[in-house]
């Protein structure tokens, strides 16, 4: 495989940092421009692999960073093979009886608008290299938790926007993945700061999947992600789908 030069979001931590890891090891030697808020754990990243890691820090609120990514990866590698959005927030953990709408509209802006403005600069280049695009779902884009509206509805709408890639871009693959429930700082923010704002029986859910050891690592869905971003076929463009569906099992450890 030659290399390839890939948009990441969110790539500090977590998932992210599991694709990167995986990204960057290895004889291909594939480029990454990465973002997100941390200029500083970005820089980390960026030491480990001089030459094949761009860093980018900034807020996702601001629609401009999709364009700026574009543009520092054409300057820096000179083409873009795929794109990985993999950033996000709770956002507005409550009750929609309580919630605040302008928090709810800025865990919009972060966890879709910025998809979307990022996707729309990245389009005209991956169209040239018949590129992809894979979108870090949830399970809450299809099920539904109490307090979880600003966030269930924002990954609802990263699916639509994978089918309606799949509609309007034929030369792009692009799909939605459930990474499933990852042992992650947002796994702990659930289990801590928002616990109160939960039904008691999602509360207990998620406190016993940390309890049992039952949380994936971040590598189990990004490995599968980093994957997906350098081969995913043209049948599984606009798909919504779990890490470990069968469908995905040439992708899978």
């Amino acid at each position: 495989m030659t290399s390839k030069t890939i948009i990441l979001t969110g790539a500090t931590r977590g998932i992210g940092l599991a694709i990167a890891n995986f990204l960057l090891k290895g004889s291909e030697k594939h480029n990454l421009v990465v973002l997100g808020r941390n200029e500083e754990a970005l820089r980390e990243l960026e030491a480990r692999a001089p030459s094949q890691v761009k860093p980018l820090a900034g807020d996702f609120s601001n629609l401009s960073l999709g364009q700026a990514a574009v543009d520092l990866a054409l300057s820096t590698f000179g083409r873009i093979d795929g794109l990985i959005i993999n950033h996000g927030t709770l956002g507005e953990v409550n009750r929609i009886i309580d919630c605040d709408l302008v928090n709810f509209r800025k865990t919009f802006d972060i966890n879709f608008i910025s998809a979307v403005a990022l996707v729309k600069a990245a389009i005209p280049e991956l169209r040239k290299s018949r590129g992809r695009i894979v979108l870090t779902s949830s399970g809450a884009a299809v099920n539904a938790y109490s307090s979880w509206l600003s966030y269930g509805s924002s990954k609802a709408s990263t699916n639509h926007l994978a089918m309606t890639l799949k509609s309007e871009e034929p030369d792009i693959v692009a799909l939605a993945i459930r990474p499933g429930t990852v042992d992650t700082e947002m796994q702990t923010s659930l289990r801590n700061e928002f616990a109160n704002f939960m039904d008691p029986e999602d509360r207990a859910k998620f406190a016993n999947l940390k309890r049992d050891g039952k949380l994936l690592r971040p590598d189990q869905p990004g490995n599968v992600m980093a994957r997906l971003v350098l081969n995913a076929p043209t049948k599984l463009s606009g798909q919504f789908l779990s890490w470990n569906d069968a469908s995905l099992k040439d992708f899978q450890d």
